[in-house]
């Protein structure tokens, strides 16, 4: 096996899963930046198509761990199972309503972006605070980030309105998607790269088939 050189992808991948994978992540990027850049542009429209872009991936990402903890293939144990069974139910209905959200044809989508947007870098900051080394210096910095946009958000929407401040906020979101797609192309760069290697020897002795049947120590 290989090991993706991503940030992304820490678990170890073999060239026939690599190949059936990057084309996936790098779907998942030129999308993100697509919707991120159409978003931008798109007066009246783009907190709505961020909204609903997001609402989607949430609820599809919410679906399937509900459905790996059914079928049990995120493991056999049952407190993680049941864990990622409740976080999925979640996640799907958040993404559900968010789509819900984004088909409204009003200002309700910018107004759900501006409380939205630092609630979640808040809650991302402080996560990343939990932890040690390169996480918590990120966390802090995000941090900042979050007082920041925070505060310049209040106080446009103090002195220009909360429409303005909404648009604002929808401008941060889309910056937002446009970064996060960054590791997502650069994991589909290095997955092809894996996908373009030799596929890992046999140990010597094997023959195949008793190894795919557990035999082989």
């Amino acid at each position: 096996m290989t090991t993706a050189p991503s940030g992304i992808l820490t678990a170890q991948t073999t060239p026939a899963v690599a190949r059936r994978t990057w084309p996936r992540w790098l779907a998942l990027g030129l999308a993100m930046l697509a919707v991120a850049g159409t978003a931008v542009v798109w007066d009246g429209g783009g907190a709505r198509l961020l909204l609903g872009a997001v609402g989607l991936f949430l609820a599809v990402r919410g679906a399937l761990l509900v459905r790996g903890a059914r079928s049990g293939s995120l493991g056999d144990v049952p407190d993680l199972a049941g864990s990622a069974g409740s976080l999925g139910g979640v996640v799907l209905v958040v993404g559900a309503a968010a789509v819900a959200v984004a088909l409204v044809p009003s200002a309700l989508a910018g107004r759900v972006l501006l409380v939205a947007v630092p609630v979640l870098l808040l809650g991302a900051a402080l996560g990343l605070l939990t932890r040690r080394g390169t996480p918590r210096r990120g966390g802090l910095a995000l941090l900042v980030w979050s007082v920041l946009v925070t505060g310049a958000l209040v106080a446009t929407g103090t002195l220009q309105g909360w429409d303005r401040a909404a648009g604002v906020a929808t401008v941060v979101t889309a910056l937002a998607v446009a970064v996060l797609a960054v590791p997502v192309l650069l994991a589909a760069v290095n997955l092809r790269a894996v996908a373009a290697g030799p596929e890992p020897a046999r140990p010597a002795g094997c023959a195949g088939c008793a190894c795919g049947a557990g035999g082989c120590g």
